[in-house]
This record gives C-alpha cells, structure tokens and sequence, in this order.
C-alpha cells in the first residue's frame, strides 16, 4: 500500500458530516484527505500545512450562510490566495447556473451538483489533476505580442538586473507572480535561490518568525533555531505577494530591511544581513491603504521605486486568443485528446467577453473545453455555458460607467419628479438611491462585503456604517 505521505494531498469542505466523511472514506483509498466545515476551518488548514493539496473539493453553502453561497465563493478566493496552483472543484447543492458560472470565473476549474455520483466525481480528480500549468516554463511566462504585452515584456527586460525593489500591481488572476518570476530568470541572479511567499497565506503572528526566522526557545513551539526567508534568499530574489496583508507592526521592520539589508531572528541580538533583490505584489490600492492608515506611507514608497502593472486580459485584444491556443495545445497534449476548435462566431464571443476572473479563468475555460468538447467545434452556446454571464460587465471590480446625463438632462429629470409627487422628500429620495445602490453592489458581490465596499468606491467600515444608518432612519421613519 503506498504510504499515507506519498499520497497526492486533498482538500474537502463541507459542513454536512455525513457528506464530508464518505468522500474522505471513498477518495481516502486514492489521496491524503483533509477536511473542514467552515471557511475559517479551511484557511487555518492551509496556513498550517507545509505542502499545500493539488485539489480542493468544497461546498458553496456553508456556515454561517449555508442557504446561500457567498462563504464558498469567498473560499475559492482564499485557497487561491494561499495556494495559485491548487485545483478547485466546486460540489455544491446550490445548483444554480449563475452560480456555477460566477464560480468557475472566480478560478474553481469545474462544478458539479450534488448528489454526484462517486466514480465520477473521482475520475473528474483524477482529469483535473492531470493537467499541469506550464506558463512558468516560458522565457518570461508571457504570451502574446500586443501593445500593452510588449510595454510590460520591455519594462521587465529593463528592471531584471536593477537591486531596487519593484512593486508589481494587478487583478487576481492576471499574472502578477510569473511577472515576479520573470524578472528572476532574466536577471544575472537567475542561478541563485528564487523564493517565494504569500503574505496572506500566513497566520499573522507567524509572518515575523517566517521572514525573519528564530532562535530556539524564542516563542512557544520553537524547538530549534530557524531561518526565515531573507536569510534563504541570500543574493537571490524573494518575492512577497499580496504585500498589502502584511500586518502594520511588522511593516517597519520590513523597511529596516529595504533600507540597509539589516534584520534579526526573533529571540537574536545579532543582527544580520541580505542582499536579497525584494519583489512585492498586491492587487490592491495600496495609495488607498496608505491614505487610510492600513499601510505605510514610508514602506509603500521603498516597495514602489519601481512599480509594474500587469494588464488585465480584456485589453489584449487578440491575445487572448492566443493564450487559448497555448493552453489548448499544453492540455490537448497533456491528456493525450484531439484539440476542439471555436468557430469564426465563438472566437468573436471570446474577444468580447470581459474575463472578470483574467488569464486564470482562460486557462479553466481551455481545460474544460478539452475534457468535454475533444476534438469538435465550439459554437457560441457551447462557449456561453463556460462564461459568466451575469458579472462580465463589472470585471476589474467596479461598476459600469452609468449612462452619464448632463446638467440640464438631470435637472429635466429632477423636475418632473418634484412636479410629479406633492409630497417629495429630498432625503428620502436620496436614501432610496444610496438603498438601491448599496443593495446592487451587494448582489455584485454575492454578499461579499469587502468586494461591495470596492464596487462602491468606499472601505467596508464606511459600508457598514452606511447600511446601520439607512436601517436607524428606516425604522425611526414613520409607516
């Protein structure tokens, strides 16, 4: 029997017992199981493991809102911030096609409702598994020839040997660590340690002892000394993404570091030293943080010196063709299957469709295109059934431009309201906006809070705040 370590680890989420320990009974014979009911159960898993797992396998509807999905779609974001290269399958009873398609342009690779049938659902893993993302294995992991591709394939050509930091900024899926990897394989320290850590993947309190290491007995746990990531590095290049996570008490001591190589373990006097080339990322904004106290104004201008912005999939233009034919040729190949072919009208659709979820969502549509349409055409309604449809026209996280009336349209349209309703209230009309508003972001965002607070332009304090104070006004309002 192959030992339990060797075995490809899994993840399973979901809150229903029964449910959660037939699957780890059934695909135990096969994987390292792990499991959890809740989001936070999953999370506190992945930062604890030293390997993360090839597959998570999770439920949409879990606690505290197990009729709705927003804690799953939330959970894919959260894996994928952990760990880019695990496989989502999302095994969900919320069946709903919208949902479907929202997950899968979140970055799940495929979404099968319950009840599946097991044999299925483990030769769908075993698929799944057998694709491998060879994107890091090109010169500079970019591919296409447009405009704003070539800008950044120059820029990092010109960066690759600078010691400076360079700050790489973009949407979740766009990219940002093969930009962080490239900038390392084109410079003259491409023969030295590349490493590379999430900021957001680690409980905070363990985010000092790991890029810094420790010293034995320094805290409880700490049996023996260890170095942390800066020391690792050496004269390498170390990569922290999604640098905006990074808790502001340890950002000074991140700048000692940016500003004269200098740090200690925790539990050391001695100071030690790295020449350690810093790339950071984040797909926040971190001038916002700045402005809003989360991040420091000081840190965040010796992260910039150098700043790179990776474009987002929808401007490519016909690139994105191209980087689907790159993974169909890498997948077709991989799974031994007669490629699938979009027709003229198909490939007109993929050019208009917005890509909420950028080159990750691309390379899950090419993968499941491969499994289900080998070797056939694929028509415009074959294409729409990967797509999702109803959040395309708010990708980049941000509502469309409303159609913008002048001056004179507006106040044409103020009139015949106030002409129209004897009884017009100026606040009330104005709480109704802002309800409708708030309430549209909301659906957006399938309940995620941080991302309606985003769409709306304000952070989520201000959100709350907001909706406690309609809510004060609603109930102080007579009926």
């Amino acid at each position: 029997m192959t030992a339990p370590n060797s075995k490809t680890e899994l993840l399973i989420v979901d809150d229903d017992p029964l449910i959660a320990d037939s699957l780890s009974y059934f695909l135990g014979r096969d994987y390292a199981v792990s499991t959890a009911s809740t989001r936070a159960e999953a999370v506190a898993l992945l930062r604890d493991k030293k390997n993360f797992p090839a597959l998570a396998l999770i439920d949409l509807g879990l606690p505290p809102t197990p009729h709705r999905p927003d804690e799953g779609f939330a959970l894919i974001a959260d894996i994928l911030a952990h760990a880019p290269e695990t496989r989502i399958v999302v095994l969900s009873g919320q069946s709903d096609e919208l949902n479907a398609r929202h997950a899968r342009a979140l970055g799940a690779t495929e979404f099968v409702a319950k009840p599946a049938d097991p044999d299925y659902l483990r030769n769908l893993i075993r698929r799944v598994l057998s694709f491998r993302d060879t994107s890091a294995e090109i010169d500079d992991g970019l591919i296409g020839d447009s405009a704003p591709l070539q800008k950044l394939r120059t820029q990092l050509r010109q960066l690759a040997d600078s010691p400076f930091p360079v700050l790489i900024e973009g949407e979740s899926g766009s990219g940002k660590e093969l930009a962080a990897a490239a900038l390392h394989r084109l410079s003259s320290r491409t023969g030295k340690p590349y490493l590379a850590l999430n900021c957001a993947a680690i409980s905070p309190n363990l985010v000092e002892a790991t890029l810094f290491g420790h010293s034995k007995g320094a805290f409880t746990g700490a049996s023996g000394a260890r170095a942390g990531y800066f020391e690792d590095a050496s004269d390498g290049t170390l990569f922290l993404d999604e640098i905006g996570e990074l808790p502001l008490d340890l950002q000074p001591k991140l700048l000692r570091v940016l500003e004269n190589g200098e740090f200690q373990r925790i539990g050391e006097t001695l100071a030690r030293h790295s020449s350690a080339r810093i790339v950071t990322a984040t797909n926040r904004d971190l001038k916002k943080e700045v402005r809003e106290g989360r991040f420091r104004a000081d840190l965040y201008h010796r992260l910039s010196v150098f700043t790179v912005t990776i474009p987002p999939l929808r401007d490519l233009g016909d690139d994105r063709i191209r980087l689907l034919e790159h993974f169909r040729a890498v997948y077709t190949a991989q799974a031994d299957l007669a490629p699938f072919r979009l027709t003229a009208a198909a490939t007109e659709r993929l050019l208009s469709y917005r890509f909420p979820g950028n080159v990750r969502e691309l390379r899950n549509i090419a993968i499941r295109l491969t499994t289900k349409l080998a070797g056939k055409e694929v028509g415009v309604h074959d294409l729409e059934a990967e797509l999702d449809l109803g959040n395309e026209s708010f990708a980049a996280g941000v509502l469309p431009a409303p159609t913008m009336a002048g001056g004179a349209e507006l106040v044409a349209i103020a009139l015949n309201d106030i002409q129209s309703r004897h009884d017009f209230d100026l606040d009330a009309t104005l709480r109704r906006w802002e309800e409708a508003y708030i309430e549209a972001a909301q659906q957006l965002a399938h309940g995620n809070m941080s991302q309606a607070a985003r769409l709306l332009g304000v952070n989520r304090t201000t959100l709350y705040n907001r909706i406690e104070t309609l809510a004060r006004d609603k109930r102080a309002t007579p009926q």
